[in-house]
């Protein structure tokens, strides 16, 4: 049992708009809300005449608390399409058919929610679904440009199976890659302006010979959502990454690495001119003791003994360095998640740790996912569940942005 647990708040205090069109894909929506809502958002639902054959509007209502406008006439409010553009942190429009970005690119206004559009000085993103060769059709990649280049975030679909039953492009873009967009749209950037972050990503790889490494699972996620979220946020960002599969964020300095060695030099090398450190990355703990010149041969072997020997405790070895630097560890263990996280963070000296389990189902190594407890130096804790990896990096920033806040160094974050 975890003590002073919290709930995810990282849209506290924020207004959304969910505006639903007439797709199949709009029971999707109400997923999308109830993600939004357990976030702490405050959310105000929207929907087409078409959006009603498919969903009723009492779940919507139900789901955020608040009255569902379908209907510029018969709404509550007199003038809703004002009211409602006024109070938006952000409008969200998912799913969003052709037929709403044909409308909402020529400024055509014949119900609420593009009525609305016409208003809104706030961010807008556009979550689209389609069925067919829809999603490619000339026209419709017009829209979109023509969208686009007014600052509209437009996503793009996922291919995957369609209600049609074909495959293709048209797929609403899953949750996770909606709340990423809503997350960088009304989250401010300028808790973290003038600050220089420091994250390691991924894992290393320990040569055996000119062929074979030992490694991790480590796919990088984490650290890669870590950094994309301190750019979002205002942050400058020095990224020192192990080997990955997945491309690494863009508007950040990437230093490739592939050994402990190497991100060891590369962290020290960095280390005295960023703000906050957040070692995200899977650090080998032992390498080879000796790496054969050549590839190893089996014949006529086996077994083979191999010495290993322990790899540089970067963590522990910057920490100590620091001078007014805020230090972030990770823990990923397999049992008694916060008995070693509270050890790690204590015996390494750091300000705050990020404890997962990584046995979890859908969270951990490789997963789009994951959940963690946060302790800090101070004895808080938080409780993060299952989400998407972004949301917890904006998570994770939130309790180091909080911990500077209450550090007696004065090296806080927020003046």
């Amino acid at each position: 049992m975890v003590d002073d647990a919290r709930p995810a708040t990282v849209l506290g205090g924020k207004h959304l708009v969910l505006g639903v069109t007439g797709s199949i894909a709009a029971y999707k929506a109400v997923g999308l809300l109830r993600a939004l809502r357990a976030q702490g958002a405050t959310v105000s639902v929207v929907m087409t005449r078409g959006a009603t054959k498919f969903m009723p509007p009492l779940t919507f209502e139900v789901l955020s608390g608040h009255r569902v406008v379908t209907d510029l006439f018969e709404a509550q409010d007199a003038m809703p399409h004002l009211t409602m553009a006024e109070e938006a942190d952000a409008v969200l429009v998912a799913p969003a058919t052709a037929n709403f970005l044909a409308k909402a690119a020529l400024g055509l206004a014949d119900d609420v929610l593009t009525t609305m559009l016409l208003n809104v000085r706030c961010p807008v993103i556009v979550a689209p679904a389609m069925d067919g060769d829809m999603w490619t059709h000339p026209t419709v990649i017009q829209h979109v440009d023509t969208l686009r280049a007014r600052g509209v975030v437009v996503l793009d679909p996922e291919v995957g199976p369609l209600a049609s039953g074909r495959v293709a492009q048209g797929r609403l873009p899953t949750e996770a890659k909606i709340l990423e967009a809503a997350h960088a749209a009304v989250l401010s950037p300028a808790d973290w302006q003038g600050q220089r972050v420091l994250v390691s990503a991924g894992p290393t790889q320990e040569p055996l010979d000119p062929v074979r490494f030992l490694s991790n699972r480590s796919s990088g996620k984490m650290g890669y959502a870590i950094a994309e979220a301190v750019r979002d946020r205002g942050g400058e960002v020095v990224l020192v990454t192990g080997p990955c599969a997945v491309p690494p964020p863009s508007g950040v300095t990437i230093v490739p690495v592939n050994t402990a060695s190497e991100m060891a030099d590369a962290l020290s090398h960095h280390f005295s001119s960023c703000t906050v450190l957040i070692m995200a990355a899977a650090v080998a703990d032992f390498r080879p003791r000796v790496t054969a010149v050549e590839k190893l041969k089996k014949q006529g072997k086996s077994e083979m003994e191999l010495v290993l020997e322990a790899t540089p405790d970067i963590l522990a070895m910057l920490s100590a360095r620091r001078t007014s630097q805020v230090v972030v560890g990770f823990a990923a263990e397999t049992e008694d998640l916060l008995s070693h996280a509270k050890d790690k963070l204590k015996g390494k000296g750091l300000d705050l740790i990020v404890a997962n389990d990584v046995k979890q189902a859908g969270g951990g190594f490789g997963s789009d996912d994951n959940a963690a407890v946060i302790l800090s130096a101070t004895g808080e804790q938080r409780v993060c569940g299952l989400m998407a990896k972004r949301q917890l990096a904006d998570e994770i920033l939130n309790a180091v942005r909080d911990l500077c806040l209450m550090a007696p160094r004065g090296a806080s974050l927020v003046e």
